[in-house]
């Protein structure tokens, strides 16, 4: 899938970990040296302005989508090798935006970046869906939930229609003795099986650092198959440190004071070098 650059993280309903899944995405490649961009394309209900620290008067995508302002202006550095452009979170700005202005954005982002991730909105309208026939390929997230699963068969009719193309499904939240089979949920749905996203405690918890969960908690299950699939969609290498879920269970009974002084250091460093990368409000992942 290496000739692929222009992705869309889409799902059919919200609080699935599309955003989460984008952000990490995002992170891992740009930590394997790619050149990154993350674009809020949810400009209804914007929630990556988080990333930075915009003030009242920053450039957003809104102002882009108005002609009030180039992409540019609008791209805010997370840290290396990864930037966003976020939209605003002003329904009046919203009300003035023109969004077949993002054909503009993503053919410019194309020719500067070596990946660009779309974060889509959930639901059915024309700024959902027009970024699904802008992406090279358009990843589905979903929780096995029914519901979940559900709204993801409307995203996939939705992306037909608009003439894009589904790369596969992301299950988020997955547990290893749950009775449910993701394979079937992807045969289900006609379309590949991505990857599963193990449920971790630390997923949420780097919401709440403002954090990606692959910098937050890299030996993790979760950041470990978050890097796996960024891996695979970009035929690359990335290094692999995820610990098995033994270790893990090993690690989180252990006493927190045995943690050494010099990995405490560098764990507090982790953080700092992404302070600014403030993570999206969707705190049920």
């Amino acid at each position: 899938m290496s000739h692929e650059t222009v992705y869309a993280i889409a799902s059919g309903k919200g609080g699935v970990g599309k955003t989460t899944t984008t952000v990490n995405l995002g992170t891992a490649l740009a930590q394997a040296g790619e050149r990154v961009a993350i674009v809020d394309a949810d400009l209804g209900m914007a929630n990556l302005a988080g990333f930075v620290s915009l003030s009242p008067d920053s450039t957003t995508l809104h102002d882009v989508l108005s002609g009030d302002a180039s992409v540019e202006d609008a791209t805010y550095r997370i840290t290396d090798n990864i930037v966003a452009v976020p939209s605003g979170t002003s329904l009046d700005e919203y009300a003035d935006t023109s969004p077949e202005g993002l054909r503009e954005v993503v053919a410019d982002l194309r020719e500067r970046f070596d990946y660009v991730f779309l974060d889509v909105g959930a639901g059915v309208s024309h700024e959902t869906v027009l970024p699904l026939g802008l992406a090279d390929a358009v990843v589905l997230v979903s929780t096995p939930e029914p519901a979940a699963v559900h709204d993801s068969k409307k995203t996939l009719e939705l992306t037909e229609r608009a003439g894009g193309e589904v790369s596969g499904l992301v299950v988020t939240r997955t547990r290893p003795d749950s009775d449910v089979s993701y394979e079937e949920i992807a045969a289900r749905l006609e379309t590949p099986l991505l990857a599963t996203i193990p449920d971790d405690p630390a997923a949420r918890e780097s919401v709440y650092a403002g954090t990606p969960l692959v910098v937050y908690e890299p030996d993790g299950p979760a950041a470990g198959a978050y890097r796996h699939l960024a891996a695979d969609l970009a035929d690359i290498e990335v290094a692999d440190t995820t610990i098995d879920a033994d270790a893990a269970a090993e690690s989180e009974a252990a006493d927190p004071d045995d943690e050494t002084t010099e990995e405490s250091a560098e764990r507090e460093a982790a953080h700092d070098d992404v302070s600014s990368a403030i993570t999206e409000a969707e705190s049920d992942t």
